[in-house]
């Protein structure tokens, strides 16, 4: 049978055609590719964000800022001029202004404590500890330990300096805006939360009356229990302690400042390890502490109905500041809001004209007098006798 042959193949040549139609689209999008690629990138760094290479920041750098801004805040205190927030926050943000409210209530509160005293600040310091930094989106979350000390004169005696320390643990985050980073939220336990105190001038006059009119007390004969339980209460202040403590609290014991606050534990763990008192089926801490050992109304009707302590006075600040200066240390405050009990201080001393100074958690204190962002009008305090 016949076959037929196989026809040879053909090379074919391909040609680029280039119509008016193909030349128009690529120029249109030779024009627009630069800004398709820049509107891309935004889209991306919207999504998944980070901090362009010029605004990064090292960590020696990150607390330089803090160390900058916290010293800034706190010349506040001591000079008033509340237009030193304006560059420290974005107030354009919701979080912003209220982190810059807060410090304008707390510089309010500090302010009235001084001119009821009769006394005024002079100087503050604050350490800076840096526990983490995070890069988010155009800037940077942070977790830092801030210990302040506070020194103030009365304005009689302006040569004799007393001094108190606050610490809290701060959650931060700041941005990069008009070319300079600020703070867009902040957190942090501390007492100046409410409204700042109003009190009358003639109220004023009558509490200077009372402070003014004191002396430095003598507390070098204290039972020795007495001693080791202020020993105790200073060496855990945790953040408000001084810096060779380690800003800790005792490891052996829970932190409940995240169940409702560590302040009721704190003054137990005092005068149980450091004031010798035995623990009791009600009183008690295994591992966890009972009702009357971690909750504040409980420890102070605990403390008061077993009779290992008795009432010096109860009151409000206008009632119980005469009984004050009965307080020794070892003592203890507690106050109550709305005839609820919600903070339990220990007292630990006695500034230059004998006005109580107290320790306590949650906001961390060491020697801070013992009404300081408590006295808004609204307070009642328990002074209480421990007996040792």
């Amino acid at each position: 049978m016949e076959r037929d042959l196989p026809r040879p193949q053909l090379k074919t040549t391909r040609f680029l055609v280039v119509t008016k139609k193909g030349l128009f689209q690529a120029g249109l999008l030779f024009i627009l590719a630069p800004g398709l690629f820049g509107l891309f990138g935004k889209v991306c760094f919207f999504l998944f964000p980070q901090i362009p290479a010029a605004m990064q920041m090292t960590d020696d750098e990150i607390h330089s800022f803090l160390q900058k801004t916290i010293t800034l805040r706190d010349r506040i205190v001591l000079t008033g001029d509340l237009s030193l927030l304006d560059s420290l926050y974005d107030q354009e943000t919701r979080y912003g202004r209220w982190a810059c409210e807060h410090q304008i209530r707390k510089a309010q509160h500090l302010t009235a404590w001084a001119q009821k005293q009769g006394a005024r600040f002079i100087d503050l310091q604050t350490f800076i500890r840096l526990r983490s930094s995070k890069s988010q989106k155009s800037g940077y979350s942070l977790v830092f330990l801030a210990s302040t000390v506070y020194k103030y004169v009365y304005l009689d005696d302006p040569l004799t300096v007393n001094s108190f320390r606050l610490g809290a643990h701060h959650a931060m985050d700041i941005g990069y805006k008009d070319g300079k980073w600020v703070v867009s939220r902040e957190w942090y336990p501390d007492p100046f939360a409410s409204p700042p105190p109003r009190p009358k001038t003639a109220e004023i006059a009558k509490w200077q009356g009372c402070i003014q009119s004191r002396q430095a007390r003598d507390f070098s004969n204290l039972h020795p229990r007495r001693v080791a339980a202020v020993a105790y209460a200073n060496r855990y202040a945790g953040a408000a302690a001084p810096p060779g403590t380690g800003f800790a609290y005792n490891p052996d014991y829970k932190n409940y400042n995240y169940l409702g606050g560590d302040c009721t534990n704190y003054a137990s763990q005092v005068l149980h390890e450091g004031g010798d008192f035995p623990k009791t089926p009600a009183w008690n801490y295994q591992t966890e502490g009972s009702k009357a050992w971690v909750n504040a109304g409980a420890f102070k009707d605990y403390m008061l109905y077993s009779g290992r302590s008795s009432l010096i006075a109860h009151g409000t600040y206008d009632k119980v500041l005469p009984a004050s200066y009965e307080l020794l240390p070892g003592d203890f405050i507690a106050y109550a809001q709305k005839g609820k009990v919600e903070h339990i201080s220990i007292v630990t001393g006695a500034d230059s004209r004998g006005y109580t100074l107290v320790n306590s958690h949650n906001a961390d204190r060491y020697r801070v007098p013992w009404d300081l962002g408590w006295n808004t009008g609204k307070t009642e305090f328990w002074l209480v006798r421990v007996h040792y």
